[in-house]
């Protein structure tokens, strides 16, 4: 009886099997939710998802999905650069994190013009437009008054944990927007290590809804900016190259743009380096990631200052063009518990609107070096 039992058993299930098609759609619930009211997650629930394999969402643009329970290890509040599993297991309410977070898919561009976010992103996950937190003039981060209004919107308070990710890891929008909420106040951001290519590796479930944050229903929690000192004007930078033998101007950008072979934008047309900087290697190429796509740590920023001949105890302030590279290095710091790095916000490109400003063109180690002024610069170096 219990063999004939058995059979029956065996055999339905391969009749269920047999008539079930590997891509049933499982209806979500918000994975990406929490019970904070001021992080407003998921407005639109409703969206399915699949249960492909990241191999397939590459391939296909269909929504991927391993759920699980994830449960990975805490990490500290000035930790910054997190893994895929690290934020998963915050959506699945793991961390001290899940009470009050916040997902960020940060590019430039709307909404509505980021296929990066609508091909598909990170269940819960808000799209960050980079043209929200910085303004056109210099590209420089916007007013006190503007982030706040910005945080409001997005429900965003000093105490909820924002994580932001952008496609892959030698992006930097997303390290962009993580060094403004730090700058603004915000206590606990992180970014996903590798970006979503790394999200997607790991098969964790997506979604295609757009969803739309809700405004905070209570204040920032601290006058914005908290932390003020995290940035240099170019005024502060020209009299600290000037007087201050400890300080040092790091270049992050690529070996050509320091040597001035190009600007490397299409819509800057002088090409050079503010006369005393360094070369602090390049995040677009790739400078600042392990073999695995995870971000460097401390040990290679030190190694790239010590072949320019500063050190991780200088006074280091970063720049690159128009400062989303050079937040890199700075989070790194940030991360490993120093404070002796800020960010120069203007970078070259507010450097090389002042005609009278001092500059070198080539690599001031070397004899060719030649120095001289912006207004004396050539106009035909923008990046074609």
């Amino acid at each position: 009886m219990k063999r004939r039992f058995l059979g029956i058993v065996l055999c339905t299930a391969a009749l269920l099997a047999a008539g079930c098609s590997s891509n049933t759609d499982a209806s979500m619930t918000a994975a990406g939710s929490n019970s904070s009211a001021s992080a407003g997650m998921a407005a639109d629930t409703s969206a399915d998802t699949t249960k492909d394999t990241a191999a397939a969402k590459l391939e296909t643009g269909e929504e991927t999905g391993n759920s699980s329970a994830v449960k990975a290890d805490p990490v500290e509040k000035k930790k910054v650069y997190v893994s895929p599993d690290w934020v998963q297991s915050v959506l699945d309410g793991n961390q001290e994190e899940s009470k009050d977070y916040m997902v960020l898919e940060c590019a430039w561009g709307t909404v509505q013009d980021a296929a990066s976010y609508k091909d598909g992103h990170i269940v819960g996950a808000y799209h960050m437009n980079t043209d929200d937190i910085e303004s056109e003039e210099y590209w420089n981060i916007r007013t006190p008054e503007e982030i706040k209004a910005l945080m409001a919107e997005y429900g965003i308070t000093k105490d909820t944990t924002v994580i932001c990710y952008s496609d892959k890891g030698t992006n930097s929008a997303d390290d962009r927007v993580a060094f403004t909420l730090l700058w603004a106040g915000v206590e606990n951001v992180k970014c996903l290590d590798g970006g979503f290519e790394a999200w997607l590796e790991s098969g964790y479930e997506t979604e295609k809804t757009i969803n739309t944050p809700q405004a905070a229903d209570k204040e920032f929690g601290v006058e914005i900016p908290a932390h003020p000192e995290y940035i240099l004007s170019i005024d502060q930078v020209k009299e600290k190259l000037a007087d201050d033998d400890n300080f040092k101007l790091v270049s992050i950008r690529s070996r050509d743009e320091f040597l001035g072979k190009t600007s490397g934008y299409g819509y800057i047309d002088r090409a050079g380096e503010p006369e005393g900087a360094v070369w602090g290697h390049d995040t677009d190429d790739g400078s600042y990631l392990n073999e695995n796509g995870t971000t460097a740590g401390l040990d290679v920023l030190k190694g790239y200052l010590e072949e320019s001949g500063a050190s991780l105890d200088n006074e280091l302030s970063f720049y690159c063009g128009t400062g989303w590279r050079a937040t890199i290095p700075f989070l790194i710091c940030y991360e490993n518990g120093m404070t002796n790095m800020t960010l120069y916000d203007g970078g070259w490109y507010q450097w090389q609107m002042d005609d009278s400003l001092p500059v070198q063109v080539g690599d001031p180690a070397n004899s060719d070096c030649r120095f001289t002024t912006v207004g004396e610069l050539s106009t035909d170096k923008a990046k074609k």
